[in-house]
């Protein structure tokens, strides 16, 4: 092996050995917090099942088969991903018209795509989430865990509300003694053991639906390959795709936060891409992050891919080996968990910071939330504060623009300043004067910047109306970058006028 070779293959068990084995107390952290995940996935899985209108082993092997490959190939370590509901509310109308088969091809065609996505640098699209939309969302995403226990407690008897009590008194309680054991593991086998032991009349996991015994199998999708099963599948994996990597992106950015790390947006991409084609040919739907269970990893000490991998191997172990007892574990208790998850992922110091923060920011914030928690959609949410946070920009960068006249006998100068583009085009034509009564005119843009061809075509018409009025016009004072987008587009220098040259 060469000194390149040899750099690389240093470089990549480097890297194995941070992102997977990082001494022993951390490993262990690594997995007591996987099967607090695995613990948690269990009825979230089957819920999201039901809501695609399939049977509660595909969302249950789905998530053992994208927890274990994310681990391998995405490109944030300590992050979850599994079964969604934004993915399952996306198919229900495929499973229904057309059956489970073209739900997992349409999974296979959504890896792809957002294989291709990474290859694309599609991630690099994140820089244009404003840190407004970022809050908002993870607030919304707080709401909407919290809205989806409530159900879990209407119409049940009072064990049920004394155990979620339990359960967070104990979740909160428990670190100060220790940290060395997650709380909310304490919590769910504590209360799991009270629960079985007295024979409390509480709703368990196995009431949510049947839990598959075994281990998935190999599966291809049984439908033609044909271009009229693409005409049917594209549209849903060309939307799967978006809103996986729409939540996978936004759960890492969050996870770099808590954690004060960085990750690879583009590896992560196509890391999603191919746990979704693994999940599909396992018999699984398709998933992305979950941030509720990214959180109780991470809260709970999981910081490497080990605690992802173990999450998935765990989940497995439990549905091969103990699917009788998965099934009795009470749901208040995992009710408790995800109550503390939604008010630890809730962003609290954004509500007293409304006051502080610029206006616009908090109303990109606040629609960011109502839109996600009125629609359930957080694909829809991102977008309405993406275009809020666009538009508020432009219109603060079409305020930071001036002209301002100065006139020495019969010649007016023009001095441009701020950024000339399609929101500030309009002021900048209003403000030369259509009765200039100067003679000679120049335009100063030594402050200025042209951004498009529309800044390009309102000069154009700046000087072809002063020209047109018998005047002479010279433009001087281009920045590099402005000067090569007006010898592109621009015509004024082009009229044959002597006196109109526009010095570059």
């Amino acid at each position: 092996m060469g000194p390149v070779a040899d750099f690389l293959m240093t470089d990549f068990l480097s890297r194995t050995r941070a992102e997977w084995f990082v001494g022993a107390p951390q490993a262990g952290r690594d997995v007591l917090a996987g099967v607090v995940v695995a613990l948690a996935l269990i009825p979230e899985a089957i819920g999201f099942s039901i809501i695609a209108g399939v049977d509660p082993s595909v969302g249950l092997y789905a998530s053992v088969a994208i927890a274990i490959v994310i681990s391998l190939l995405g490109g944030r370590p300590g992050m979850i991903s599994a079964s969604t509901a934004a993915v399952a509310v996306v198919v229900t109308p495929l499973v229904r018209d057309h059956g489970v088969d073209y739900l997992f091809a349409a999974t296979i065609l959504m890896g792809l795509i957002q294989i291709v996505a990474g290859l694309a640098r599609l991630d690099l699209l994140m820089q244009f989430v404003s840190r407004s939309v970022i809050t908002g969302f993870v607030n919304a995403l707080a709401i909407l865990v919290f809205m989806g226990q409530l159900p879990q407690l209407v119409g049940v008897t009072w064990h049920s509300y004394a155990m979620v009590a339990a359960g967070l008194f104990i979740v909160y309680l428990f670190p100060r003694v220790t940290k060395a054991v997650p709380a909310p593991l304490v919590t769910v086998l504590s209360l799991a053991a009270v629960s079985i032991a007295l024979g409390l009349p509480v709703r368990t996991v196995g009431d949510m639906g049947n839990i598959p015994h075994g281990l998935p199998s190999f599966t291809l999708p049984r439908v033609p390959l044909t271009l009229e099963t693409l005409r049917i599948i594209l549209p849903f994996s060309l939307t799967m795709a978006a809103v996986g990597l729409l939540e996978a992106l936004l759960t890492a950015q969050i996870v770099d936060d808590m954690t004060e790390t960085d990750s690879d947006k583009r590896r992560e991409c196509m890391g999603q891409g191919g746990a979704n084609i693994a999940s599909a040919l396992a018999g699984g739907m398709g998933g992305c992050a979950v941030i509720g269970q990214t959180v109780i990893n991470v809260t709970s000490g999981g910081r490497t891919r080990l605690s992802t991998f173990a999450a998935g191997a765990v989940l497995l172990f439990m549905l091969a080996v103990l699917g009788p007892w998965v099934g009795r574990i009470p749901m208040p208790a995992l009710v408790a968990v995800m109550i503390m998850v939604a008010i630890g992922t809730f962003s609290w110091n954004s509500i007293t910071n409304i006051r502080h923060h610029p206006w616009t920011s908090s109303v990109v914030m606040v629609a960011t939330v109502i839109t996600v928690v009125a629609t359930h959609n957080l694909a829809q949410g991102v977008l309405v504060g993406v275009l809020l946070s666009g538009v508020f920009f432009a219109g603060k960068v079409q305020r930071m623009f001036a002209v301002v006249r100065d006139v020495q006998g019969d010649r007016a100068t023009y001095r441009v300043s701020g950024q000339i583009f399609f929101a500030s085009v309009d002021r900048f034509t209003r403000a030369f004067r259509t009765d200039e009564p100067a003679t000679a005119v120049v335009i100063d843009v030594s402050a200025a910047h042209f951004w498009d061809i529309s800044g390009v075509g309102a000069l154009d018409k700046i000087v072809t109306r002063l020209r047109g009025g018998g005047r002479t016009v010279e433009v001087i004072g281009y920045n590099a970058a402005s000067a090569d987008l007006i010898d592109r587009y621009a015509l004024h220098d082009k009229t044959g006028v002597e006196t109109g040259a526009v010095p570059h």
